[in-house]
């Protein structure tokens, strides 16, 4: 052992817990891009404002009774990105395969949400038995949007039409045109909106959704940071009025995080725009994740 091995470390790592990789279950990265960011820009900085903020978030989940603490995590870094999307994407895939052939689950910081992408390519033989559920306000199913075809606002219209899951739900939908609308009838793609959420409650909605979702081998789940209402994440790239409430976004995801979930990721976080609280909600939300998904995995036996 070297000095620089006593003495030197990376001291900003997702939940400041640090396994290795060959011992670890689930395996962070990040992706900081938002080279299409259309409206706001910023999510390029959302992985390390997230490690940063889940180091000073208590460890312990009152909504599953686990600890982030006995959860054997390896924070892998960030991807080095560059303007490219295609290498973007073709990395991130590469990275997901690996973390896939290791049997880890991959849980990758945004950056923009078209990385989902990348991650969705890497399903490989699992896509035709896989449902992605997407958390968002909005359904990104253009064709095209300001000249380019391969953005955040058109990527879940290449994830249907390229990768192929067995089924695609979007849940928080409240911003959407008229071809997206269309796309969506015509590919088989449901969608809860935010005001459904409102108004009939999340339990409701979250009890659709499980019985739904029941029939599929394996879940990814992808969680746009705008699904909230601007008034718990206002440091979003697209923020949209009239969201749902943090507590709401956490019973529906904790319902459906079942051992049948194979990786998820949290994007869209511009940390610049606030004073952190956009980040804070965003590690937590990881955390109740991770948390639900090992209790899931490991039901604690009494």
């Amino acid at each position: 052992m070297t000095y620089l091995d006593l003495y030197a470390s990376q001291t900003n790592i997702f939940s400041g817990v640090q396994r290795t990789f060959e011992e670890a279950k689930y395996v962070v990265f990040g992706v900081p891009f938002d080279s299409t960011s259309t409206y706001r820009t910023g999510a390029r900085f959302g992985p390390n404002a997230i490690r940063q903020a889940s180091q000073n978030i208590e460890t312990y989940s009152f909504r599953s009774g686990m600890d982030i603490e006995n959860i054997l995590l390896h924070d892998a870094g960030d991807l080095p990105v560059s303007i490219d999307t295609l290498k973007t994407i073709a990395d991130t895939r590469r990275v997901i395969e690996d973390i896939l052939a290791a049997h880890k689950m991959p849980v990758a910081l945004g950056g923009e949400h078209t990385i989902t992408l990348g991650i969705a390519n890497a399903l490989g033989a699992k896509a035709p038995k896989t449902a992605i559920v997407s958390f968002d306000a909005h359904l990104d199913l253009r064709r095209e949007f300001l000249g380019s075809t391969l953005s955040h606002t058109t990527f879940m219209q290449i994830v249907s039409e390229e990768v192929k899951p067995a089924k695609i739900f979007e849940v928080g939908t409240r911003s959407a045109c008229k071809e997206e609308l269309a796309f969506a009838k015509k590919a088989g793609i449901e969608f809860f909106t935010s005001q459904q959420i409102i108004r009939n409650g999340s339990e409701q909605i979250a009890e659709q959704l499980k019985e739904k979702l029941s029939q599929f081998d394996y879940l990814y789940l992808t969680v746009d940071m705008d699904v909230l209402d601007p008034a718990f994440t206002p440091a979003v790239q697209n923020p949209e009025p009239e969201g749902i409430t943090t507590t709401s976004l956490l019973d529906l995801i904790c319902a459906i995080c079942n051992k049948h979930v194979i990786g998820f990721d949290v994007v869209e976080i511009a940390p610049v725009y606030d004073q952190g609280v956009s980040a804070a909600v965003t590690a937590k939300v990881i955390f109740e994740m991770l948390c639900q998904l090992e209790k899931a995995r490991n039901p604690v036996k009494t």
